[in-house]
């Protein structure tokens, strides 16, 4: 796994970012906050706050510059990429127990 932090937006390379993060750091690609939830090692979407830190007080939106003091950014693939790879790894275990491509027996209404 790489050591350097990507942009959780658009998986740009931040080599350029100085440690420690700025709130007042962008991503020179899509111009989205480098400080925020979305790139920090604590950002767990599937918890109440999305957040992993218990002493943290998570900022509503996800996405903009905040002064959380447990900020730490994350490192290698975006947040996003590693979704992907966990929902097609499933997925495919899925269609190689029920035999399909996963939507095929779905059924609407």
């Amino acid at each position: 796994m790489s050591t350097a932090m990507i942009c959780w937006n658009c998986a740009a390379v931040l080599d350029q970012v100085l440690l420690p993060v700025s709130r007042h750091e962008y991503c020179p690609a899509c111009s989205e906050a480098v400080h925020c939830c979305r790139l920090c090692v604590h950002y767990a979407p599937s918890r109440a706050e999305s957040c992993a830190e218990d002493r943290a007080e998570p900022p509503t939106n996800k996405e903009t510059a905040n002064f959380c003091d447990f900020f730490s950014p994350m490192r290698g693939a975006s947040r996003a990429t590693q979704e992907d790879e966990a929902q097609a790894k499933a997925r495919a275990k899925l269609d190689a127990l029920f035999g399909g491509s996963g939507d095929s027996g779905r059924q609407d209404g």
